[in-house]
């Protein structure tokens, strides 16, 4: 890994370069990132501290909370302190593992999206059969696929990024390191690398898009024979998915679902499923949903007070 390379650092070029609106982006991304972390936090406690660690959607729920904290925190800590500093570099090893950390945590987090879509395909289109097909076992082996898929997304991607020698300019017209922007500095031909991850993130991303989009126009299109009740509360929480959906994969095809290029509004795209989709996530999960409300209501105020108090 050495042998290839000249330099130990990046140089990220980062949002902008006026003082005002890096002050203005410092507190918004500040907020934003304490938001995701208390957000998730108090999403994981509820769940693991009640009966809903038990159904599988909330199952799935939990571990989406725990990729929100570790997907965000791969970049978010390192935008922030970015913001309050003229030159900001980033170690060629600490630029690696961001590579790897984003496209592994991402990775897995669109995978559970796609389990929470599935649990919510068999729970309306399947409801007789639900408690069968989604025992524990049958989540825990979702669970593990997801992780394998993430590991099989990611690290083939990584390899890619670390057989990349970098021997002049080190200067990368984004505020994390992510491919792309790395295939733009590297001193060698990269039109084979380019192809091979658009074949990787850009077909992952298209495939799990249209997976998602066809279960939930069969979930739609089945809740037509539903009561008003069931459809009522069926679309409520079919709507925070979609919501998730809209957020988090529409930025990201438009990133990786193209010829291997950079442009300058890459950055403020990447902004959506690096901070934005898991700021809301927890708000999507948790205000259109009744029990989910219920739940932390009762959890925290027995936390903070006492039993004869909250019941």
């Amino acid at each position: 890994m050495e042998s290839h390379n000249n330099i130990s650092e990046f140089i990220l070029m980062g949002l902008s370069y006026d003082k005002h609106t890096q002050m203005f982006c410092f507190v918004l991304f500040l907020f934003c990132y304490v938001s995701i972390l208390v957000g998730n936090f108090v999403i994981l406690v509820s769940i693991r501290g009640s009966s809903l660690f038990n159904q599988p959607m909330y199952y799935f729920l939990s571990h989406l909370s725990c990729m929100d904290i570790c997907y965000t925190s791969s970049v978010t800590p390192k935008l922030i302190s970015d913001l309050l500093v003229d030159t900001k570099t980033i170690s060629y090893g600490n630029c690696m593992l961001q590579v790897f950390t984003m496209h592994f945590f991402g990775s897995i987090e669109i995978f559970i999206i796609t389990a929470m879509a599935f649990d919510r395909y068999v729970a309306i289109c399947k409801p007789l059969h639900y408690v069968i097909i989604m025992n524990r076992t049958r989540c825990n082996l979702l669970t593990l696929a997801v992780w394998s898929g993430g590991a099989l997304h990611s690290f083939p991607q990584f390899y890619l990024v670390l057989q990349l020698p970098f021997c002049g300019p080190n200067e990368i017209d984004h505020y994390f390191c992510d491919i792309f922007p790395l295939l733009k500095v590297a001193c060698t031909d990269t039109y084979i690398t380019g192809v091979l991850v658009v074949a990787n993130s850009g077909v992952v991303t298209l495939v799990t898009f249209v997976v998602l989009f066809v279960s939930y126009v069969i979930i739609l299109f089945t809740l037509r024979n539903h009561s008003g009740e069931g459809r009522r509360k069926a679309l409520s929480t079919c709507g925070s998915h979609i919501s998730v959906v809209v957020l988090f994969f529409g930025p990201s095809i438009f990133i990786y679902l193209r010829p291997p290029t950079t442009f300058s509004e890459d950055k403020i795209f990447a902004l959506f499923y690096t901070i934005i989709a898991p700021m809301f996530n927890p708000l999507i999960y948790t205000l259109r949903n009744t029990e989910m409300k219920n739940v932390m209501r009762k959890i925290w105020c027995q936390m903070l007070f006492s039993k004869e108090v909250c019941n």
